[in-house]
């Protein structure tokens, strides 16, 4: 047989299953016992939450690897390309290493059929068990209790945020949404939420499982002053512990505080300046991820985040007010049809001076006269572009070097900026001068 290429493979694993999404453990279960799958590596951490997710698993892997440690991490989804699904200490798995898994998976799956995400996620666990690795992080991709990733029993298991979002899987009230993502709990074993207020059906799944269980605002937490910020926690003794004089960072805080407090129960080595040098240096592509760039002689500022619900657009809007800027925010915004569309855009609808909205590249995007109807209903400023790129260049022809652009509402709205942000750089390096 001729060997498939990455892009070959993903395509083959898109129509491999009747459904994209088919949520169970029973498929992928059967698959990883028929091939022996182990334990991916010693220490397991299981990230879930309705936001927050990916600087979360980046902050704690950051922290386990300060401390010389060989880590893996599991993401998804990826913006530009498939392999940044799979980092083996810090670094993406090659297109080779991911072939090389699909391989073994499609030997050892016999006639189950996996969907994508399965897949893909028991390829991760693949190659992390082959990496001999000290610790992995693994995101769970929709809910926790039927998501893939939880065929790994977790040694600590993270909760970032509970709210309402994709309903027709994890139910329309917070509590069916927490009752799914406490599913990644284990017997015993430390279970963290980043969400000030769980509702009842975590605290009760903690309780019956005999959790310890870290909630912040309750066992950890962080207090912002002028420049910085302090973090108290405790650590695995149960013993007060702190960490003072933290940077502000353009991540999440609250999802930095959960990881901290995460690495202060493993009982790692408390070197508050390894630590705070860890937190500084993490950066996540597409999420509160500033950029300036050159255009037609103008240096602009660009904020990009993929955040697509009205948690995300909530957290957001707090974020902007603590960095005001000395002239006007300028969006560009696409959003897929099942995502709540008033709820992402109304409480930015006071911040932004002008909207340019556009399709996104994907047959599951909101129709544009649709997002541009809503936000006149606001009584925004609005414009309808054709693409996501030319909404970005309509702006930035309005914007000054004082403006921001705020590029938001999906994975696919922030992918396509990165690659018109990569294109620029290349005309720009092939021509020998910026601007």
């Amino acid at each position: 047989m001729t060997q498939r290429t990455l892009g070959e493979w993903l395509a083959y694993l898109e129509q491999l299953h009747p459904s994209a999404i088919d949520m169970g453990l029973d498929r992928a279960r059967e698959v990883t016992n028929r091939m022996g799958l182990q334990k991916p590596a010693p220490r397991v951490v299981t990230v879930t939450g309705t936001n927050g997710k990916g600087s979360t698993c980046a902050f704690v892997a950051a922290l386990l690897q300060a401390q010389g440690l060989k880590v893996g991490v599991y993401n998804s989804p990826h913006l530009l390309r498939y392999n940044e699904r799979v980092q083996i200490d810090g670094v993406e798995v090659s297109d080779e290493q991911l072939c090389e898994a699909f391989v073994a998976l499609e030997a050892g799956r016999g006639e189950t059929s996996l969907t994508y995400f399965e897949m893909g996620t028991l390829a991760a666990f693949w190659l992390f068990e082959r990496a001999q690795l000290d610790a992995v992080v693994l995101e769970v991709g929709l809910g926790g209790r039927l998501d893939a990733v939880n065929l790994v029993d977790a040694d600590m298991a993270l909760v970032t945020s509970i709210g309402v979002d994709h309903v027709e899987y994890l139910g329309n009230t917070r509590e069916s949404v927490a009752y799914e993502k406490a599913g990644i709990f284990r017997a015993g074993k430390p279970a963290l939420c980043g969400d000030t207020n769980p509702p009842h059906t975590l605290l009760d799944k903690a309780s019956e499982l005999g959790c310890p269980l870290f909630v912040r605002g309750r066992d950890f937490d962080l207090a912002s002053a002028e420049q910085v910020w302090h973090w108290r926690g405790l650590d695995a003794k149960g013993q007060a512990v702190d960490l003072r004089d933290i940077p502000l960072l353009d991540l999440p805080m609250e999802n930095a505080a959960l990881a901290v407090q995460a690495y202060a129960l493993t009982e790692l080595p408390w070197q508050p300046a390894r630590i705070i040098s860890a937190l500084t240096g993490t950066r996540v592509a597409g999420r509160l991820d500033r950029r300036q760039f050159n255009w037609q002689g103008k240096t602009l500022n660009l904020l990009l985040d993929v955040g697509h619900n009205p948690h995300a657009a909530e957290y957001l809007v707090r974020r902007l007010a603590q960095r005001p800027v000395v002239g006007k925010r300028l969006a560009v915004f696409g959003l897929l049809v099942d995502k709540d569309l008033d709820g992402v855009v109304s409480p930015l609808a006071s911040s932004v001076e002008h909207w340019a909205v556009a399709p996104l590249n994907t047959g599951r995007t909101r129709p544009v006269a649709e997002v541009q109807a809503a936000l006149q209903g606001l009584q925004a400023s609005v414009s309808a572009h054709d693409s996501v790129a030319a909404a970005l260049e309509a702006q930035c022809e309005r914007a000054t070097p004082e403006d921001e652009i705020v590029l938001f509402g999906s994975f696919y709205c922030v992918a396509e900026a990165l690659e018109w942000l990569q294109r620029r750089a290349m005309e720009e390096a092939a021509n020998g001068f910026a601007g």
